[in-house]
């Protein structure tokens, strides 16, 4: 059975790493390699989702620009077009979602407030959990 966001998120923990808009791109990507992450949400002063930054922006931005891009703000270089999800929707749903837009990082919002982000490795490791449990009833089935 597909367990949900909110399931994931009670079990791995709410934290967000969030930055603001103005902050640099050096300091982002010393925030990325300090909690050792992919991707921060860029929220507005009210908490709300204003963009995502990864690695992969990181890597576009400098390719771009070179290595003076570093000191403009991330709001330069973030995705302002965010995909968010909500605390009901599946790992399943999340799996189709990320395949889809080709990214790996999910922010969780609700009643427009970010609450949460799912990584690809978490929806991987609620996989896995699940089809651990299928196998488990199964033997138990056949064991009788």
């Amino acid at each position: 059975m597909p367990q949900t966001v909110k399931s994931m998120l009670d079990a791995k923990g709410r934290n967000v790493v969030a930055v603001s808009r103005d902050q640099t791109l050096s300091e982002v990507a010393t925030i990325l390699n300090e909690k050792q992450i992919g991707a921060v949400v860029v929220t507005s002063l009210e908490g709300r989702i204003a963009g995502i930054f990864t690695e992969r922006d990181l890597v576009r931005a400098i390719a771009r620009e070179g290595a003076a891009v570093l000191e403009k703000p991330v709001s330069s270089s973030m995705t302002t077009s965010v995909t968010h999800c909500r605390e009901d929707n599946t790992d399943d749903e999340l799996m189709e979602i990320m395949t889809a837009g080709r990214f790996r990082h999910v922010p969780v919002e609700a009643d427009g407030t970010l609450v949460g982000i799912i990584s690809i490795g978490d929806v991987v490791k609620s996989r896995i959990s699940e089809i651990e449990h299928e196998a488990e009833q199964i033997k138990a089935y056949i064991a009788g």
